[in-house]
């Protein structure tokens, strides 16, 4: 009888874990209303001047971009917000936010993690009416902050109860794939190659989320030079798939 109400308990724990996993993959779907489709984050740039024409050269770029910009940037500010989150720091919290917007020189860039972070607000207060959430989106209401997706996304995931090294890893993959699908409309590339891009950036991302997790808001640095002048050269390209 033990065993059996243990088994019940152990089954119930498992369900509850696999329902809030369901979740998780909900807002990294592809079809949920963000509109990361519509930004590459200065990839285009090197699209349009040759630098990436291959499946191998877009890995050599994604790899680039994981270790050298989201895991000295949008990864750091994903980890700060969930720790001050569960501090319930909102004035640290809003001080986060805003030497997130200051660290994104280019204006695209900048504008972009805006406007992803506010579709992302506005996509899933419908269906998740948490009332941090909607303090959140109040502050953005009242213009006491920009919005930033890496700062909404996790207290997102705070609220769901995540732990943070599945919101750190989800938030890199989901960042890094998304380019991916960019990139094989623009180049353009078929889709295999595109899923094995993906399958030899696994590591890459994996490697980049440990990294994250051992730094703290002073390693925060404009460490991908290219890219970001590649992202402030975006807006004088002549023909554009995509807005950053």
């Amino acid at each position: 009888m033990n065993k059996q109400s243990a088994d019940l308990s152990s089954l119930s724990n498992i369900e509850d874990i696999s329902t809030n996993l369901l979740y998780l993959m909900h807002i990294h779907d592809s079809a949920f209303p963000i509109g990361s489709y519509t930004h590459s984050f200065g990839m285009e740039t090197y699209i349009q001047s040759d630098e990436i024409r291959t499946k191998e050269d877009l890995f050599e770029f994604l790899k680039m971009y994981v270790l050298e910009n989201l895991a000295y940037t949008d990864g750091i500010f994903v980890k700060e917000a969930y720790e001050q989150m569960k501090a319930e720091g909102w004035d640290a919290l809003i001080r986060l936010e805003s030497i997130c917007d200051a660290s994104k020189n280019a204006v695209e860039t900048r504008d972009a993690s805006r406007m992803m972070g506010k579709q992302f607000l506005q996509a899933i207060l419908p269906v998740f009416p948490n009332e941090h959430l909607k303090k959140w989106k109040q502050f953005v209401d009242e213009k006491r902050i920009k919005g930033h997706f890496p700062i909404a996304y996790s207290l997102y995931t705070v609220e769901m109860e995540f732990d943070l090294f599945t919101a750190l890893l989800t938030f890199m993959y989901s960042s890094t794939v998304g380019l991916v699908h960019n990139a094989v409309r623009a180049i353009p590339l078929g889709q295999k190659a595109g899923i094995q891009v993906i399958h030899q950036l696994i590591p890459e991302i994996h490697k980049a989320t440990k990294l994250v997790m051992e730094r703290s808001l002073e390693d925060v640095s404009n460490h991908a030079v290219g890219l970001e002048l590649a992202s402030m050269q975006h807006k004088y390209l002549q023909s554009r798939l995509f807005i950053s």
